[in-house]
């Protein structure tokens, strides 16, 4: 029973999938294949790479693509691509026009690993796809190879679209968006419907500017470093579109220069000056990042702006927070306590911490669980609930050191 309820929870929660399913194990499978709302789980699974044929045995191989489960199958293309990627491209094109859309969607996402020139024949045939999240992919993939022939199409598409102007004192970017989607623009990936409260061309001109070679734009703005090109002014107000635009290049084409530029330094203004990005833009350039990086500048950003604005970019930080990281937290909860504010403003980082604070840093806490004299300017009652506060945080922390323990290969018996 306990893990049918972890397969019904994973179910409604994609993000608990990968724990829910190492955690129930193998009997996880077997109950999935008696229930068709546990189907998830089958195509979820990694398979077991230890009992796939060796790349010797074509035979095994083929046999396995041919009659195998499908988390057998994704196991197996994962497998050879990672030893030969040109073996596990022709596997996957035998048997491409015969796959379902959602499974030709998860095997192409197999063609990361490894990917190449080589790949490009193949990619440029999934253009053509009926499935428009298999052309979608095809083409994000093409557009991280620079050389690419998609990749030349969307930077001539994008150029057209972002020029200099020099008709005031100083030089700026002029942006001119797409007046319409056309057919091959579509073919090339390019959404045409855009989500509710976008407009179409401001939707267009970022998925062009995300797909083209960030080497374009040097020749296209004068020969300018990546620090100029984002300082430069953008006319219009399209400044937030052309560098949210170019966020997404530099993560997917894993550009460190551009987008160590965009993210600029955790002391700056959020969305404040010449190349500032929002922190969902900030966001997702952290991802990118190693995790000691990333945690180390978010700690500088809570140093400097306070928790306020922390929440997302808490988010994309790697479990537990490293050391540094965890104590701007709870220094920065401790600055709020003592400036008079209620802890439930800020419920969302408590509610983080429990989870993401390394136990270790319970200690640091013992200091904060005494109810504070109250300054006269500070809001009514707020120091006991501060105190309450910080008392569920440190049990909570108690409470997984404890689990941590018990769960530990020498843990209690």
């Amino acid at each position: 029973m306990q893990r049918a309820a972890l397969l019904d929870a994973a179910r409604a929660r994609t993000d608990l999938r990968p724990a829910a399913l190492e955690f129930a194990g193998a009997r996880a499978l077997w109950l999935a294949r008696l229930n068709p709302d546990w189907r998830f789980a089958q195509r979820s699974a990694s398979g077991n790479a230890s009992a796939l044929p060796g790349a010797e045995d074509e035979e095994g191989v083929r046999r396995l693509w041919r009659e195998g489960l499908f988390a057998e199958r994704v196991a197996l293309l994962t497998a050879l691509r990672a030893r030969t990627p040109a073996d596990a491209r022709e596997l996957l094109a035998e048997t491409w026009a015969q796959e379902r859309a959602e499974d030709r969607l998860m095997f192409l996402d197999s063609l990361r690993a490894g990917l190449s020139a080589d790949d490009e024949p193949f990619l440029e045939e999934a253009l053509g796809d009926r499935s428009r999240n298999v052309r979608a992919t095809a083409a994000e993939l093409l557009s991280t190879l620079p050389g690419s022939a998609l990749a030349a199409r969307m930077a001539q598409r994008a150029a057209t679209c972002v020029a200099l102007d020099h008709t005031g004192s100083t030089a700026a970017i002029v942006v001119e968006a797409p007046a319409a989607c056309d057919p091959e623009m579509e073919r090339d990936g390019v959404t045409a419907r855009p989500p509710a409260g976008r407009g179409e061309r401001s939707w267009w001109l970022g998925q062009l500017v995300e797909s083209a070679p960030l080497d374009t734009w040097p020749d296209r703005l004068g020969g300018r470093t990546p620090e100029q090109i984002v300082a430069l002014p953008v006319t219009d107000d399209w400044q937030g579109e052309l560098h949210a635009a170019w966020c997404r290049a530099a993560v997917r084409q894993r550009d460190d220069l551009l987008r160590g530029t965009l993210l600029g330094s955790p002391s700056a203004p959020e969305a404040g000056g010449p190349g500032a990005v929002s922190l969902a833009d900030r966001a997702k350039l952290l991802a990118a990042l190693e995790a000691d990086e990333r945690a180390a500048w978010v700690a500088g950003f809570i140093a400097g702006h306070g928790l306020s604005e922390a929440f997302q970019l808490l988010g994309v930080c790697a479990l537990p927070w490293t050391a540094p990281l965890g104590r701007a937290v709870v220094d920065a909860l401790d600055i709020a306590r003592e400036a008079g504010s209620y802890p439930w403003s800020f419920s969302g980082v408590m509610g983080l911490a429990e989870r993401c604070l390394d136990p270790a840093e319970t200690a640091r806490l013992d200091s904060l669980l005494a109810v504070p004299d109250e300054r006269e300017d500070a809001s009514p009652g707020a120091g006991g609930y501060w105190a309450e506060a910080f008392q569920r945080l440190a049990t909570t922390l108690r409470l997984r050191a404890a689990m941590v323990r018990e769960l530990a290969p020498d843990g209690p018996a």
